[in-house]
This record gives C-alpha cells, sequence and structure tokens, in this order.
C-alpha cells in the first residue's frame, strides 16, 4: 500500500507568503493547502500555483501534518490558531512553522495552551529576512528557534523558499535574532537615508557616488538594493513603514526587559512613526529619505 503524502496548510498569502507558498506548491512529495483572509488573492494564487483553498466546511475530516504561518503579528496569529480554531486540525505530535515576526510573549501563549499541549505538538519560530524578492527568488535566510525534533521536515519545507537557514537555539531565539536583524536594517537606513541627502544637496552624480562607494566598506544588501531607488524617490515595494514600526517596538521592549537603552533605534522609530502619520506607512522602509522633505 502506497504511503499518504504529509499534508500542510500555510495560512497567509501576503508579500511574503503568497510566493513562498508558491514556492512550496512545486514539491511533489507533499499535499498543499493555502488559507487566506481575502479569497480574491486565493483565487488569484490557485491560478498560478497548485494546491487547493482549505474551506472548512468542505474539508472538516482533514487532519494536517503542519500548520505554516506567515501573517501580521500576534493576534493575528492567536485568532487563527484559538480563536477561529486551526490548531484542532493539526494531527498529534504535528508541527506549527511561523514565519511572522512576532512577540516572545506569543511563544509563550501558544506554546501554553492547553490544546498545543494535549497535542503534543512542536513550535518553530523561524522569521525571514531577504524581502519581498527574496520570498519572490526562493532566497530567504530564515533563523529559527525550537526543538531538534522534525529538523529535517521543516528544513525541506523552508528548503524550498530559502538560500540560508539557520538553527539558532530554542523556542524564542529565532525571533530574537529577527530582532538584532532589524535593528541592523533601520540603522543602516538612517544612515543611507543620510548620506543620500548630502550627496544630492551638494549636487553630486549620485550614479558615480554609488559605483564608488558600493565597493568598499560601505557596502551593504540595503545600499545594492535600495540606493539608486531612494535616490529615484521610488518606495512602492518592498516592506512597509507599519510593519517595521511594529517589528522596532517589539525590540525595544525585549531591550527594556535586558536593561538597555537603544537610542538609534528609539530615533529610528520615532522617524518611522513620522513617515506613517504622514500617510506613508505601507511605503517601504527605505522612505525614511522622505523626511528631509516633510
Amino acid at each position: 500500500m502506497s504511503r499518504s503524502k504529509p499534508k500542510y496548510l500555510f495560512i497567509g498569502l501576503g508579500t511574503m507568503g503568497y510566493s513562498m507558498a508558491g514556492h512550496l506548491s512545486k514539491l511533489k512529495d507533499i499535499d498543499l493547502f493555502i488559507f487566506n483572509r481575502s479569497k480574491r488573492v486565493s483565487k488569484k494564487w490557485l491560478s498560478n500555483f497548485k494546491g487547493q483553498e482549505f474551506i472548512k466546511d468542505k474539508f472538516s475530516e482533514i487532519k494536517f501534518n503542519g500548520l505554516i504561518l506567515c501573517l501580521k503579528d500576534d493576534a493575528s496569529i492567536l485568532d487563527i490558531l484559538f480563536k477561529q480554531n486551526f490548531i484542532q486540525l493539526i494531527k498529534s505530535s504535528g508541527f506549527i512553522l511561523d514565519h511572522s515576526t512576532t512577540s516572545l510573549e506569543l511563544i509563550n501563549e501558544v506554546a501554553l495552551n492547553d490544546k498545543f499541549i494535549s497535542k503534543n505538538l512542536s513550535f518553530f519560530d523561524a522569521p525571514v529576512s531577504g524581502g519581498e524578492m527574496g520570498a519572490i527568488n526562493g532566497t530567504l535566510a530564515i533563523m529559527y528557534g525550537g526543538p531538534n525534533s522534525k529538523s529535517n521536515v521543516i528544513k525541506k519545507i523552508m528548503n524550498s523558499y530559502s538560500s540560508s537557514i539557520t538553527k539558532i537555539g530554542p523556542s524564542g531565539h529565532g525571533q530574537l535574532t529577527k530582532m538584532v536583524n532589524q535593528l541592523c536594517i533601520a540603522g543602516l537606513l538612517q544612515g543611507l537615508a543620510e548620506a543620500i541627502t548630502l550627496g544630492k544637496s551638494s549636487n553630486l552624480n549620485m550614479n558615480k557616488v554609488f559605483d564608488a562607494i558600493s565597493g568598499g566598506a560601505a557596502q551593504s544588501w540595503q545600499m545594492d538594493n535600495r540606493f539608486k531607488t531612494m535616490v529615484d524617490d521610488s518606495f512602492d515595494f518592498g516592506f512597509a513603514v507599519d510593519l517595521m514600526i511594529k517589528d522596532l517596538r517589539i525590540a525595544l521592549k525585549q531591550a527594556n526587559l535586558n536593561d538597555l537603552n537603544l537610542k538609534t533605534t528609539k530615533e529610528v522609530l520615532k522617524n518611522y512613526q513620522k513617515l506613517s502619520r504622514n500617510d506613508f506607512g505601507n511605503l517601504d522602509t527605505s522612505s525614511l529619505i522622505k523626511l528631509f522633505n516633510l
């Protein structure tokens, strides 16, 4: 008798999840289902990739080997798992692979939930880095925390949409690493915004400036991918300001618990909040440079 394929449910087809689920759908030895709040997005995804839309009434008997989440925040995850009761769809000894960026409190709240404990589930906090293009190209960097069990299973899943996977440590260490990641990005973008503003105000040829400095000590992913679009005042892509505000708040809360005063991060957060108040919350985080014209 042939062995049935493992069944996974991918929840959250946003900027990142849409392409991540698309790459996962190309694995031939799994059955993939997708669920998204917007039916329009689900229909679009199904027209481009192989899988099935999960509908509770239609698939009430299905039990999944694992849920893969890529959602906005803590509240969205708690709503899906417990208010909408998706956790009941996971087989005993199954897993939750969470690619969202969340607080450490979220991980504890899930792990201490009676339904989670009774099913003997495993939870992996596995936030991603690499932006929308990383998701589209399947080259995301993933930092994750969690138990050692099922590592081969979740790595196979993550390999479909990433080029770098690093297990940092136990549960929570993935999110802590993402906090470090976001602080690095925020500081770099503030520096780029100030540097580009100085160059433009001095009437420099910014294409030549990029050629001159991008191969030296100033080089970074942010410079390679955002310098020219910042010069061109183009920000309708990538990771949104409002999401960075959420992430920096999480990181600063942890810093306070560690008795750290992260002055630069606090200032950058204020700048992002100013952008959001001026209706730029959906722009890419490199839009920090717009503050010099407000």
